[in-house]
């Protein structure tokens, strides 16, 4: 299935100077396992639920401290959890993980994003990158590749862990754009974004609406700029408060492998390359205003590919 996937990307990547591998490939400390029924990165785990298959991803250092008020439970964190996941529909599961902000997702229940035409060279002249981690900086860089000056924000009170995490990524992310570090927390800082705004034609985020709408950045406020919203489940709408990351999201877009009658993880935190790529397609096909870009969705519009 990795194969049909690879030759899918091969027409869509055609002209951005990158192959399905390189698109698909990211290092981290210790290296990936093979992806099962936990992630390769090993953070995100598939487990049944009474009534279906449900993800979730303890990507982040204080994720497992909440582990106990989700399942009432003090032993081994996964063990809880799964043992919550078996008494309760997947729904349900959803639901209260989603309350304490944990990245979740039941598997199959995103509707499948629309997808750019291939053959757009609409490239802009000025981009503004103020996303992190996987997908939007892909975005970005893409659009750099295609030759859009891109000027990458790098937020000095909340840093990106991809420099850190996986440095090779990062560089091939971020090697032809202009890095400029900002304290956001900061009048200043926040000045000097919007001056880079003024003259910008393109905006990738990755943050959810309301803490944009902190730094005073809301599409309607910026009506010159088109918006490229990259979260896990929408940038408006039911999912606008929820989080997620590549695994979980690939997840509920249903983008796995299944063996007797069980998913498996496909690849490597799929959805966040695949948005990425389809939020640099879209802008270059000349899609314009706010381009609502969700993970979930980009990887059951995958999913519906490979079927």
């Amino acid at each position: 299935m990795i194969e049909t996937l690879h030759g899918v990307l091969a027409a869509r990547l055609e002209g951005l100077g990158l192959t399905p591998a390189e698109l698909l490939d990211r290092d981290a400390p210790g290296g990936l396992a093979a992806p099962g029924r936990v992630s390769a990165n090993g953070s995100c785990r598939l487990l049944a639920a009474q009534d279906g298959w449900t993800a979730l991803n303890l990507a982040r250092g204080d994720d497992l401290d909440l582990i106990p008020a989700l399942t009432g439970s003090t032993g081994d964190p996964w063990d809880a959890v799964a043992a919550f996941a078996r008494s309760c529909p997947a729904a349900l599961f959803r639901h209260r993980a989603a309350e304490l902000q944990l990245p979740v997702a039941v598997v199959g229940e995103a509707a499948p994003q629309a997808l750019a035409p291939l053959g757009g060279h609409r490239v802009p002249r000025k981009v503004v990158d103020l996303s992190a981690l996987w997908a939007g900086p892909l975005c970005a860089g893409l659009l750099a590749r295609a030759g859009a000056q891109v000027v990458r924000i790098e937020s000095v009170g909340r840093p990106d862990p991809t420099p850190l995490g996986s440095p090779l990524l990062d560089a091939r992310l971020n090697a032809d754009k202009q890095r400029r570090p900002l304290d956001l927390r900061t009048a200043a800082g926040r000045a000097a974004l919007m001056d880079e705004l003024a003259d910008a034609d393109v905006l990738v985020t990755s943050a959810r609406a309301a803490a944009l709408a902190r730094l005073g950045l809301e599409p309607e406020a910026l009506p010159h700029l088109t918006w490229v919203a990259i979260t896990a489940h929408g940038f408006a709408g039911a999912g606008a408060t929820r989080v997620g990351f590549g695994d979980d999201c690939a997840a509920a877009g249903s983008l796995l492998r299944w063996e007797q009658g069980e998913p498996r993880f496909l690849g490597d935190a799929l959805a966040d390359p695949l948005t990425g790529l389809e939020a640099a397609l879209a802008v270059l096909a000349g899609q314009r205003g706010l381009i609502d870009m969700a993970m979930a969705r980009v990887a059951a519009a995958y999913a519906g590919l490979l079927a």
